[in-house]
């Protein structure tokens, strides 16, 4: 174990496998690439304001599948080193508003070549923190809280993930190693297909070694320290880095009106979920 391959919430198993030529080695699937990225940017020598992005396929065999969840995991995942400067929630919003425009455009492309998909999203992307929702809407779930939210403004950020609302609940699971919490967040559409809260995109600003000490504590981790990707990060000699992942199966979803995460990617779904979308005309992959 070194540590570069998420937990996502501290409880999912990994897939992993042996190879004839090293046998006792574990080699596994990856779940997220958040870490993993941070440490290639050090590795391969990355100068401040530059960065990766790569064409993620990751397997998480302990996802609950539905609409919008599958075992398989398609992402565009990026990341880049920054100053300790740019560590703030501005960096973070800004970044958030490049990818919701670069949406709006793949959105204005699509209409051009298919007129019967009018577009729907907002110009203006609306921020609002956990804790801001969560005064909102504090009798419903986070995922009602989001549903309000966005059936509104169509277009959100949703700030600050991970640590416990004022119910002792984080608004969602985040693992406590990689994306700091007081600097991340969630891009969110409102599917109306779904009457649903939508996530295309997680991102944020990673941790340093202050914030992540801090949320290994909060989340009853510590252990983890002993990891050399943790303590690279706690000996500061990780570059200070943001990134995320933006959904590519989400986003087709999203963007060709799609009810059901099957119908734009192969992965496995049980007979009765097979027969009841065929039954309404929709054949998953």
């Amino acid at each position: 174990m070194t540590g570069p391959n998420d937990d996502l919430n501290g409880t999912e198993r990994k897939v992993g496998f042996d190879l004839l030529e090293t046998p006792g080695d574990e080699i596994e699937v990856v779940q997220s690439l958040a870490k993993w990225k941070r440490d290639a940017l050090g590795r391969y020598g990355y100068p401040t304001g530059s960065g990766l992005y790569t064409d993620m396929n990751a397997i998480r065999r302990d996802e609950e599948t539905d609409n919008l969840h599958s075992v398989y995991v398609d992402q565009w995942d990026w990341e880049k080193v920054i100053r300790r400067s740019d560590r703030s929630i501005e960096t973070l919003v800004d970044t958030a508003k490049r990818i919701h425009a670069a949406v709006l455009e793949a959105e204005t492309v699509l209409h051009s070549r298919y007129p019967a998909l009018h577009p729907r999203l907002p110009a203006e992307l609306t921020t609002v923190s956990s804790m801001e929702l969560y005064q909102m809407y504090p009798d419903v779930s986070p995922d009602a809280r989001e549903r309000m939210f966005v059936k509104e403004h169509h277009a959100a950020l949703i700030l600050q993930i991970g640590h416990k609302l004022p119910d002792g609940k984080p608004h969602s699971g985040r693992a406590p190693d990689y994306d700091d919490w007081q600097l991340n967040g969630d891009l969110i559409y409102y599917h109306q297909e779904l009457d649903c809260a939508f996530e295309v995109s997680s991102m944020g600003i990673r941790v340093d070694a202050s914030s992540m000490f801090s949320q290994l504590s909060e989340a009853g981790a510590l252990d983890r320290l002993e990891l050399p990707f943790h303590q690279a990060v706690m000996r500061d000699e990780l570059p200070l880095t943001m990134g995320g992942g933006i959904g590519q199966s989400r986003l087709c979803m999203l963007l060709l009106r799609k009810a059901h995460i099957g119908e734009v990617q192969c992965s496995v779904w049980t007979d009765e979920v097979r027969d009841l979308y065929l039954a309404h005309g929709v054949q998953l992959l």
